[in-house]
C-alpha cells in the first residue's frame, strides 16, 4: 500500500510499533499492553483503538494478524486475538410491522441514527416479536464501567486460549430492554458489514450476566435501506469470548417492500439512456453498499478518511463505492485544503433518499437503467430469462462507450459489477 493510500491510523500505528518494539514484545510474551497516554503521542485513542470491523484495522495489525481490546480505562492489549465474528447469512423473508398511527415525530424515511432505529424497533413491535418476551421496558444504556472480570480468547495462529483480565474498562450499551423473562442488550449499527467486533456484545454481557438473575440476551440490530435485521446470540461459555452462537435472526420493515417484476419493467421502459459520463466505470459489486454510502451521507458530508475509518470499508473500497455513487449521479466530490476529497449527496441523491422504501429502490433502478450497458443487459434478462455470461456482458460493455477501460482484464473485473447490480435489481422482486 502506498503512503498516499494509508490512513492516519495506518501511519500512526506504524510509528508506535516501531518506537515500542511491539512485534518483538508480542513474539516474546504473547501480547503487548499499551497505554492511552502512549497512543495519544500520535493521535487520539478514541480514533486509534476503536475498530468495529476487521477491515478497519490498521495495516500493521492486518499484516500481522493482530487485534486490540481495552482492558481498563487507560490500557489496551494487542495480540493475535480472534476478535471478530462474521455475520451469518440471514433469512431473506421480511416481516412487516407498523408504527402506531398516533406517532407523528418519527419519519420512517429518515432514520438518521442508531437511537432512532432502536426507537422504531420498539414502537413498531418488532422487538417484542423478536424477543418473544412481554412487558419490555427500556432500562440501562449509555457508558458505564465494566467492573472486574477475566475471560479467555482464541489465538488466531493456533486456536489456543489466552486469558485476559479486565479492570473497569469503559463499555457502552446502545439500549437494553428488560421483560418478564430476560434482559436484552442491543448493539445497533447503520452500516453494512461482513463482521462485527465481538467485544461490543461480550463486555456488556459479562457485566450484566453477573448482576441480574434473568437471562441476558445479546442482540445485534442492523438498520440499512429500510430493513431492520436482528441477530440474537448467546455465549455458550460465559468465560470464553469466542463461544458465541447465533440463536435466531429475523428481518423487519415498517414500509411496504413488495416489488414485482412489472415494477422493474415499467421503470425500464420509461427510462431514457443518457450519454456515458467521462469517469471510470464502477468497480463495486455489492449495490447495497452503494446505497449504504448514500445513507451515511444523507445527514452529513464526510471526508474519505471518515468514511474509511468509521464504517466497514478500507480505503480502496471507499474509493470504489463513492466513485460508483458518483457514476450514478448520487454523490459529488469536492476538495478541502490539501486536496483531500469530501463527499456529499447530490440533489438527485437527496431526493432518492427521501422516498419510501419501494419508490427508493425503483429510483435506484432508474439511475442504473440510464446507463446503456445495464439497460441492454436487463433487456437481455427479460428476453432470455437469465443473466448473460461474463463474455456476453463484456461484449455489451465494449459497445457501450465506457470510460477508462483499456484491457480485457479490466473489462472482466468490471463485468462482475454489472452482474452484481443486475442481480441486486432482480433480487428486489418479491
Amino acid at each position: 500500500m502506498s503512503e498516499k493510500m494509508k490512513t492516519q491510523n495506518d501511519k500512526a500505528w506504524e510509528e508506535l510499533f516501531e518506537k515500542y518494539n511491539v512485534l518483538s514484545h508480542i513474539e516474546a510474551s504473547g501480547k503487548f499492553i499499551i497505554s492511552a497516554t502512549k497512543i495519544k503521542e500520535y493521535r487520539e485513542p478514541r480514533l486509534m483503538a476503536k475498530f468495529d470491523h476487521n477491515i478497519n484495522l490498521p495495516k500493521v495489525f492486518s499484516d500481522n494478524n493482530l487485534a486490540i481490546l481495552p482492558i481498563s480505562r487507560g490500557d489496551y492489549v494487542i495480540s493475535h486475538f480472534e476478535a471478530y465474528h462474521f455475520f451469518e447469512n440471514g433469512d431473506r423473508i421480511i416481516n412487516r410491522v407498523k408504527i402506531p398511527s398516533n406517532i407523528q415525530s418519527l419519519d420512517i424515511n429518515n432514520i438518521a441514527s442508531e437511537t432512532v432505529a432502536i426507537n422504531c424497533a420498539l414502537i413498531s413491535g418488532m422487538l417484542e416479536d423478536f424477543l418473544e418476551d412481554e412487558e419490555l421496558y427500556a432500562t440501562v444504556s449509555g457508558r458505564m464501567g465494566s467492573g472486574k472480570f477475566r475471560f479467555s480468547i482464541k489465538d488466531m495462529r493456533n486456536d489456543n486460549l489466552t486469558e485476559i483480565k479486565v479492570n473497569n474498562s469503559q463499555i457502552e450499551i446502545d439500549a437494553a430492554f428488560e421483560g418478564i423473562n430476560s434482559l436484552a442488550l442491543i448493539e445497533a449499527k447503520r452500516d453494512l458489514a461482513e463482521d462485527f467486533l465481538i467485544r461490543q456484545l461480550y463486555y456488556p454481557f459479562r457485566v450484566w450476566n453477573n448482576r441480574v438473575t434473568k437471562k441476558v440476551r445479546p442482540v445485534f440490530l442492523v438498520h440499512t435501506n429500510g430493513i431492520f435485521s436482528l441477530y440474537e446470540y448467546e455465549f455458550k461459555d460465559s468465560d470464553v469470548y469466542n463461544s458465541l452462537k447465533l440463536v435466531k435472526q429475523k428481518n423487519y420493515s415498517i414500509e411496504d417492500t413488495a416489488i414485482e417484476i412489472t415494477d422493474l419493467e415499467r421503470i425500464y421502459s420509461r427510462t431514457i439512456v443518457r450519454n456515458e459520463p467521462v469517469i471510470a466505470f464502477p468497480q463495486a459489486d455489492n449495490f447495497e453498499r452503494v446505497i449504504n454510502i448514500c445513507e451515511l451521507l444523507n445527514t452529513q458530508e464526510l471526508s474519505r478518511e471518515q468514511v474509511t475509518e468509521e464504517y466497514a470499508f478500507d480505503i480502496r473500497q471507499t474509493n470504489y463505492y463513492t466513485d460508483a455513487a458518483i457514476y450514478l449521479g448520487l454523490v459529488e466530490k469536492s476538495y478541502e485544503e490539501k486536496r483531500k476529497p469530501i463527499y456529499s449527496l447530490t440533489l438527485k441523491g437527496k431526493h432518492i433518499m427521501s422516498l419510501s422504501y419501494k419508490q427508493r429502490q425503483i429510483a435506484f433502478c432508474e439511475a442504473i437503467f440510464e446507463h446503456q450497458v445495464f439497460n441492454e443487459i436487463f433487456k437481455f434478462c427479460m428476453n432470455k430469462g437469465f443473466i448473460p455470461s461474463k463474455d456476453k456482458i463484456v461484449d455489451i460493455m465494449k459497445k457501450s462507450n465506457l470510460s477508462n477501460i483499456n484491457s480485457i482484464s479490466t473489462y472482466n473485473r468490471r463485468a462482475s459489477t454489472v452482474s452484481g447490480w443486475i442481480n441486486w435489481m432482480l433480487g428486489l422482486v418479491d
